[in-house]
């Protein structure tokens, strides 16, 4: 069975989350929005693959933990988007720009020690390497993507930051060392950063 992938051709963005798992586990998938053209599907497609396809948890709590730990960094990723865009998504950046800039200083100074103290304690929780069950799952994924649109949209911040967690950094390394993650990186099935997506690199907006 191919599962198919609806998401906006063109860009990352939310679908990457969706991607990562699926390439690390060699589950089959088509890009609908490449072929058929442009479409949007929303479920909670994550929670459903690692049920399915073992790359979740095998305890009802800790499917439940990592369902919530998964919520926390959509969380993230809408906060990173209002960075560039707070206050209306149909508005071009530059028309934003001065807003932004008041936004951006927030986020770096407040919010993501917030969030990253979070995902620092969770990857500091198991008993292994990973997040838990001695395996990686769809969170582990999704953390990696996390880290890798981070430091490109906050290179110098992220730069500042990344020694205070290690556990978070050690997860990431984990997932970019798989074989179907280190397959996908050298594809062009992997789409690259850029101004179009949810991290979007404004030189203007980062800082130390």
């Amino acid at each position: 069975m191919r599962y198919g992938l609806w998401y906006w051709p063109g860009i990352q963005g939310r679908g990457e989350f969706i991607r990562l798992p699926l390439e690390a586990a060699g589950i089959a998938y088509v890009e609908c929005g490449r072929v058929e053209g442009e479409d949007a599907l929303v479920a909670n497609i994550l929670l459903f693959l690692g049920d399915h396809h073992q790359v979740g948890a095998s305890r009802i709590a800790d499917r439940l933990w990592l369902n919530q730990l998964q919520l926390t960094i959509a969380d993230m990723v809408t906060e990173v988007h209002s960075v560039h865009h707070p206050i209306a998504g149909s508005l071009t950046y530059e028309a934003q720009k001065d807003t932004a800039l008041a936004v951006a200083r927030v986020f770096r100074e407040e919010r993501m020690p917030k969030f990253l103290d979070h995902f620092e304690q969770a990857a500091n929780s198991g008993s292994g390497e990973w997040l838990i069950d001695h395996h990686w799952t769809y969170a582990d994924t999704s953390l990696f993507q996390l880290v890798e649109g981070l430091r490109y949209m906050f290179p110098k911040r992220m730069a500042a930051l990344e020694p205070a967690y290690p556990g978070l950094i050690r997860i990431h390394d984990l997932v970019a060392d798989l074989p179907g993650i280190r397959a996908y990186l050298k594809s062009e099935r992997r789409l690259p950063f850029s101004q179009n997506g949810i991290f979007r690199h404004y030189p203007e907006l980062d800082a130390a």
